[in-house]
């Protein structure tokens, strides 16, 4: 269910919340709706004014994009609903000066209508108004009447820039018509939006080219990753066949997640190619549809004027600045100081070699029961982790890129391993852990007390202690049973039943403290558990 109170009070109560929270305010028309305008004290009446409007549900538009530079007014409707005409004849006749008004107007019928006749009786009182119709929805291919949807936006920035600059109304309307004429946008959403107090609807899926008001998409859809949805936008706006610069504006239509936005944004540059693109504006949300889980690609050609009327700063909060897109991502390379590892003594025939590599097995066939043990208190992906690492390992050690002749050398090359390749927060610990037995291993070949050197590490780092049902439950008994003279057979046994343990007691460390207790009681921890097997299967001869 969305976070909303009702249908009926969803619109004044974001209205409410904009004028609050901006530099706006609301003027209430004579019928009792409500229209947004600037803060009287900065409107300049000898410039053109730009209006714009429609349904609410797509914010920050429009009302998010009055300022210094873009709009002077919007005249929200409600839901998806078209504004009245006396609305817009009360917001010309608040904001339009000597100079003018300009309305940008979605092709949508109920806007092209109610916008039409405010427009007709505003000039029959004397007011002088201009009009442009944004139809920039290329999902009908040969459409007589394409739809206006995200890239109105970009006719509000261009209209803007020219109306503070001090054009006149016919110079306005011009660059206005000019930058509408120019744009094209499609849509794309794995689902409709769920509108305030009705059930969602299941029947529908992914779609190509739905509108913003809800309406069906051009075609239904299926998608396998975001670089297949962004190659099937790319493909409706004929990318492909432009041969000049563009700039491209990535619209988040209210569900998308930022790194879903940040993905996106990656694919578009990836497919279009970085030298193509002029400038780049988003991921934004700029023309949402309440909470779809979609977004729109709008383009428009880098004309200079284009450009440059993008460029220009405005006051308006919504607005992003454009930005230039690198050829390439700008890497450094890292300064590397410790150096221990590169000359190290990678004999074969080393037996703890052998011995390793039969833990790495070990904990490569444990995968699925790693990953079963870790679904009820975590995300069921320690057996992946585990054998991540292992599998790393194993590789160097089929490379010839890692021997125990040195043994200090071969642990701190473990490390690096478990730290970059393996992941996760157990690849972190056991890199803290081998860390730590390397610089013990380094003065002294003492492998009891470069364990216990490595616990203690990873104890002080990890926060967890012996009880607390994490991979020191198993670590911890094997330590005490090598420092007491024991063999590493001995130690195995007992790191085994320290694993078992775990399931008696409830989390205290880790992910798994983060869920009830009856979660975590009755299965070991996948960590202890694997931590036990590795010392099984490196004690065998």
């Amino acid at each position: 269910m969305p976070f909303y109170n009702s249908r009926e009070t969803l619109v004044p109560e974001m209205l409410s919340a904009m004028t609050q929270t901006l530099a706006l305010e609301e003027l209430e028309t004579s019928e009792g709706t409500t229209v947004v305008v600037g803060a009287a004290s900065e409107r300049d009446p000898s410039r053109v004014a730009i209006i714009s409007g429609g349904g609410s549900g797509h914010e920050p538009a429009h009302a998010g994009f009055i300022g210094e530079g873009m709009l002077e007014a919007a005249i929200p409707g409600e839901i998806f609903s078209s504004p009245s005409v006396t609305a817009v004849l009360e917001g010309i006749r608040h904001v339009s000066g000597p100079a003018g008004c300009l309305l940008v107007i979605k092709n949508y019928t109920g806007d092209r209508l109610n916008f039409g006749l405010a427009a007709e009786r505003a000039r029959h009182e004397g007011y002088k108004v201009e009009t442009v119709l944004v139809a920039d929805d290329v999902a009908l291919p040969g459409f007589e009447q394409p739809r206006g949807i995200a890239g109105t936006i970009l006719v509000h920035k261009v209209a803007g820039a020219a109306a503070s600059s001090g054009k006149s109304l016919s110079e306005v309307a011009e660059a206005a018509r000019h930058a509408a004429g120019s744009i094209r946008t499609i849509g794309l959403a794995l689902g409709p939006v769920q509108l305030p107090g009705d059930a969602p609807d299941l029947e529908r899926g992914t779609e190509l080219g739905m509108g913003i008001h809800n309406e069906p998409g051009a075609k239904t859809i299926s998608i396998e990753s975001a670089a297949d949805a962004v190659a099937q936008v790319v493909e409706s706006l004929e990318i492909d066949a432009e041969h000049q610069k563009m700039v491209i504006m990535l619209n988040d239509l209210g569900g998308c997640s930022v790194q879903e936005g940040l993905v996106l944004t990656h694919e578009l540059i990836r497919q279009i190619g970085p030298s193509r693109i002029a400038r780049f504006i988003g991921p934004v949300r700029a023309m949402t549809s309440l909470g779809m889980q979609g977004f729109s690609v709008t383009v428009m050609p880098a004309e200079d004027a284009l450009v440059a009327a993008l460029d220009t700063p405005t006051a308006a909060p919504a607005w992003i600045a454009p930005r230039k897109v690198k050829e390439s991502p700008p890497r450094t390379k890292s300064r590397q100081t410790d150096q221990r590892d590169t000359a190290m003594d990678v004999s074969s025939g080393n037996h703890i070699e052998e011995r390793v590599r039969q833990g790495c097995l070990t904990l490569i066939d444990l995968k699925a029961d790693l990953d079963d043990l870790d679904r009820s208190t975590g995300d069921g992906d320690a057996g992946t982790t585990f054998r991540a690492g292992a599998e790393a390992v194993l590789a160097d050690l089929d490379a010839g890129t890692l021997g125990f002749a040195d043994p200090a050398a071969g642990m701190n090359r473990v490390a690096r391993i478990l730290e970059t390749r393996m992941g996760g927060s157990s690849g972190v610990l056991l890199a803290i852990l081998t860390t730590a037995m390397s610089e013990v291993l380094a003065r002294d070949s003492n492998w009891a007390d470069a364990l216990g050197a490595g616990l203690n590490a990873m104890m002080h780092h990890g926060g967890a202690e012996e009880g607390h049902s994490t991979m020191v439950d198993a670590l911890a008994p094997a330590f005490r049973t090598l420092d007491a003279g024991g063999s590493l057979g001995e130690a195995a046994r007992d790191a085994e039943t320290g694993a078992r343990e775990t399931a008696k007691v409830a989390a205290r460390a880790g992910r798994a403290a983060y869920v009830p207790d009856a979660a975590s009681i009755g299965a070991e921890d996948p960590g202890a558990k694997a931590v036990a097997a590795l010392l099984t299967a490196i004690s065998r001869d």
